[in-house]
């Protein structure tokens, strides 16, 4: 592919276009794909459609500051992002092992980023370009613009802003904010003085005194936990776009001010940003490097919304894109899809149209659009509101349009459905139509687990709606070779060992115990990370169980408890809850050892060994 019809990513590239110049250079920690499910991809294309000359400076080497110059000192400023994920989980697994693998760098190659990417590249860049303005953004920098609890080092730091030295910090979705600290500079204002942008976070001297909302100081929740569990909850509301206040947070005499969220896009205003010129590959300059993994399995899938208004408290959605959803139009989803089939390694399926929950296609009710989301309350938390529009008619129209086109085969639903929220569609067929055309034989939903205590730490749904789900699930998919596939969390804040074992029991009544199991990860910016380090409640400021370490492990291996390597785990568990009776022989037990014989179907033995049971196990999910 000509490398012309990419972002500029190359010196060579830069003197084709005749530029002596740029007037930003972005920084990424990705690897440059010009798809718009990679954040950079999309600043660096509305910038470039409003007229400036933008450079990308992808997985730079760190240890010299002077690449950081390959493009020249850009005219107005560098915007640096770590990527599509925060730079450490990137780099590490919840067990703090070092990855083996990048999804988002050619070759799947690991170390290609340093970690803590923001902070780094940011430093290098000033000690290279000590006046130019810096900006940054991306899911690293919007998660850590307030003081955070850092997994990691297990302490609090302050916000990335500070560390970082950079000017300006975007959150959210930026494309809104990017555009006006574009202007804002190329009209010759100065960077210091751009304090009032909406969107954004910058540091002042002074404190403000007006429509502010107060949240305790970096030195504060550094020394209380409580204080800290109270920030948080403050934290969760900072990104309605509708509560026009901003947000200061004390640290070291100076002053985190964040500004309100930008506006939510229009749907004019979103068909636009994905109707720009993406070529939907990795840059030619990399592809001897190998593949982008992250690519693969997205590059025929289809963004239709943002926003969530779930809010699973384990999830930091609501202080990054927000709960307000936002939506293309039928016209510019269908336009993409066709736009996919003419690409020469089409094969007929589009992988998925969806967003961060794909049923969610408007704003939770009426009212938001005017007043946005409620303070007091969720909109499906701890049962759905009233007022709740669950209306799928829409999603389901395109999803039939898209899968009408001649030359597709098939459309899959890959992205995450809350079934509580489809079951409260009373009007449409959707639910019906998802399980006869959008199911890949396999249909990913996330239940997480089966107590309803967990469930209630965790801002799910109780368990009875995930049952009722299959009920109707099995009620559609009577003829087809389809199966339920249930994602569970395992040691999240408030889960015992009781917990963990009760949803052993029910993996082990159900069939099949699941291949991937997903360790809680306290992760910058959400409610469960704050639970975690805090071992309060933030919503309620009620103590909460918090699995560490040992404890942690064996709630882990008992979601896999057949597995060799896991069978002492699970002994210490088993022994350690009181449950021996889960240990032995028969149809049962958790954990197989010779003992006396019990008169049970050799059928239906648990063997403490993957693989063997071959053909129950190989069942999955599947309802009968």
């Amino acid at each position: 592919m000509n490398e012309q019809t990419f972002l500029t990513a190359t010196k060579q590239a830069m003197k084709q276009r005749g530029w002596d110049t740029v007037d930003f250079v972005l920084v990424t920690g990705d690897a440059y794909v010009d798809h718009p499910s990679f954040g950079a991809a999309i600043i660096g294309r509305i910038l470039e459609s409003h007229g400036y000359k933008v450079a990308i400076l992808a997985q730079p080497d760190w240890q010299d500051p002077q690449i950081f110059l390959t493009f020249g000192v850009p005219k107005l400023g560098f915007l640096v992002t770590a990527g599509n994920l925060d730079s450490m989980v990137s780099h590490y697994t919840v067990n703090k092992k070092k990855r083996h693998r990048d999804v988002y760098t050619p070759g799947g190659q690991s170390g290609k980023r340093p970690d803590r990417a923001t902070i780094v590249y940011c430093g290098k860049i000033r000690e290279v370009c000590k006046n130019v303005p810096i900006i940054i953004g991306g899911i690293e920098a919007s998660l850590r613009r307030f003081a955070h609890y850092d997994y990691w080092q297990n302490k609090v730091r302050r916000s990335i802003l500070f560390d970082s030295r950079a000017d300006l910090l975007v959150y959210g979705m930026g494309e809104k904010a990017i555009l006006e600290i574009a202007d804002s500079l190329n009209a010759g204002i100065a960077v210091d003085q751009l304090t009032y942008i909406r969107g954004t976070a910058c540091i002042t001297k002074d404190p403000m005194t007006e429509n502010v909302t107060e949240i305790p100081s970096y030195e504060t929740i550094c020394q209380d936990k409580v204080a800290y569990a109270k920030a948080a909850q403050i934290i969760q509301g900072s990104n309605d776009p509708f509560h026009e206040v901003c947000y200061q947070q004390a640290c070291s005499g100076r002053y985190l001010i964040q500004n309100p969220p930008q506006m939510p896009l229009s749907e004019a205003e979103m068909d636009a940003l994905y109707a720009l010129p993406f070529t939907y590959e990795q840059h030619p300059s990399t592809l001897k490097e190998g593949a982008v993994p992250g690519l693969e399995e997205v590059k025929f899938s289809i963004t239709a919304n943002r926003g969530c208004f779930g809010s699973c408290s384990f999830c930091a959605l609501a202080i990054h894109q927000g709960r307000y959803v936002q939506k293309r139009s039928q016209d510019s989803i269908v336009s993409e899809a066709k736009r996919m089939t003419q690409m020469p390694d089409f094969k007929g399926y589009i992988h998925d149209i969806g967003g961060p929950t794909a049923n969610f296609r408007n704003p939770a009710c009426e009212k938001q659009k005017t007043h946005g989301v409620c303070r007091h309350r969720e909109c499906l938390y701890p049962t759905p509101c009233k007022n709740l529009d669950a209306d799928e008619s829409d999603y389901l129209e395109i999803l039939k349009a898209v899968r009408s086109l001649p030359e597709v085969k098939k459309v899959f639903v890959r992205s995450g459905i809350r079934y509580d929220f489809m079951l409260k569609d009373k009007t449409s067929p959707f639910f019906k139509e998802l399980v006869k055309h959008h199911v890949s034989g396999q249909l990913r939903v996330a239940p997480e687990h089966c107590s309803d205590k967990v469930l209630g730490f965790m801002g799910k749904p109780p368990f009875h709606v995930y049952e009722t789900f299959l009920k109707k699930f099995d009620q559609y998919n009577r003829g087809q070779k389809q199966f339920v596939v249930p994602y569970f969390i395992s040691g999240h804040p408030g889960c015992t060992l009781k917990d963990a074992i009760m949803l052993a029991e029910y993996i082990r009544d159900h069939g099949a115990v699941p291949d991937q199991v997903q360790d809680f990860y306290p992760t910058p910016g959400s409610i469960a990370t704050a639970m975690y380090y805090t071992g309060l409640d933030p919503r309620t400021l009620e103590n909460v169980h918090i699995p560490m370490e040992d404890e942690k492990q064996m709630q882990r291996a008992l979601l896999q408890y057949n597995r060799p390597e896991n069978k002492e785990l699970v002994r210490r568990a088993l022994l350690k809850a009181h449950r021996k009776d889960l240990i032995g022989r028969g149809p049962k037990v958790l954990l197989w050892e010779e003992g006396p014989k019990k008169e049970t179907p050799k059928a239906n033995r648990n063997r403490n060994a993957r693989g063997k049971n071959k053909k129950r196990g190989d069942k999955k999910w599947k309802r009968n």
